[in-house]
């Protein structure tokens, strides 16, 4: 457990970085929302287009991998979904159950990305980036489609299909695969500049993570704030670590799989939140508080897996 905890801590040390920048007085606060736009159309893309592009999974099983993530989202959606009648008994609203919805199935692939450079190398930030261009895409249709369920703002299909469509994260993932699968590399002074954007992503990523989070709300606990920490953290990577052994996968493979599952949530969700009506502060909350509850979390989910991986 501690070399686990030890190799982790770096990044839960930038992300509390962020959440000190953020309330620094030195800092300008007009320059979170260029930061935070530049990570996402830019930094973050990169990362994921030239890690898939030069990523050699001939010791991955691909199809098995893909089907593993994709059956344990569906498995958690199906569980969210079965969870509303108790979340309505409990006097969670529809616009708060949306949030609970998203902070439960959706996943800081960022963190996960860390962790996995720190844990496996570049082997591991392949697993990662391909974890994420398997499942990111049905992920915000799904909580889309929540969203005008629940939410309360706002209903416009056309909008929401370009702005999936149009995701520069999707782009990033599609682009990396497909330069991937071509016979020629990247040209290399091509390939070398985009290495150096590429390289800024995570470090920043994890400050933006930091800077985002509300603690005073997160000191709150109520049903639920509580219900999506527990399934997130704790039940999603049961999920994922039961199914990925029942299709026989293990070694490093289940240890990556496992950390996947057990991130924190993404914190772009909290925007899908304020535009379609959502419980925008109690997704702020869930956030901070699944980053807190992960610190212990993510090295034990990452030991049990480890037992198990053989």
């Amino acid at each position: 457990m501690i070399p686990i905890f030890e190799s982790i801590l770096p990044i839960f040390l930038i992300v509390l970085l962020g959440v000190a920048l953020k309330r620094a007085p030195f800092i300008d606060q007009s320059v979170w929302p260029g930061l935070e736009t530049l990570g996402y159309y830019v930094l973050f893309p990169a990362l994921l287009f030239l890690t898939l592009a030069q990523a050699d999974y001939s010791s991955f099983e691909l199809g098995t991998v893909a089907m593993v993530s994709l059956i344990a989202v569906m498995v958690m959606i199906a569980l969210l979904l079965a969870v509303y009648p108790l979340a309505r008994a409990q006097g969670i609203s529809d616009a708060s159950y949306s949030s609970v919805f998203q902070t439960s199935s959706r996943w800081n692939g960022f963190i996960a990305l860390a962790i996995a450079e720190k844990l496996a190398g570049v082997e591991g930030l392949a697993l990662v980036a391909l974890v994420m261009a398997v499942i990111v895409i049905p992920l915000n249709l799904i909580n889309v489609a929540m969203m005008v369920w629940f939410g309360t703002g706002t209903r416009s299909f056309g909008s929401l299909a370009r702005r999936i469509i149009g995701n520069p994260l999707i782009l990033g993932c599609l682009g990396g695969i497909l330069v991937g699968a071509l016979p020629f590399g990247i040209y290399p002074p091509m390939e070398q500049a985009i290495d150096l954007v590429a390289r800024s992503a995570l470090g920043l990523g994890l400050v933006m993570i930091g800077a985002g989070l509300m603690v005073t709300d997160a000191l709150r606990p109520t049903p639920a704030l509580i219900l999506p920490v527990v399934l997130k953290l704790l039940v999603f990577p049961v999920i994922m670590i039961g199914l990925a052994l029942g299709f026989g996968l293990g070694g490093e493979t289940l240890i990556i799989l496992a950390l996947c599952a057990a991130v924190p949530t993404a914190m772009n969700g909290f925007v899908l939140a304020r535009q379609m009506g959502g419980d925008a502060p109690l997704y702020a909350a869930v956030a901070m508080l699944q980053t807190i509850a992960s610190f212990l979390t993510i090295p034990a989910v990452l030991w049990v897996a480890g037992q198990l991986a053989g």
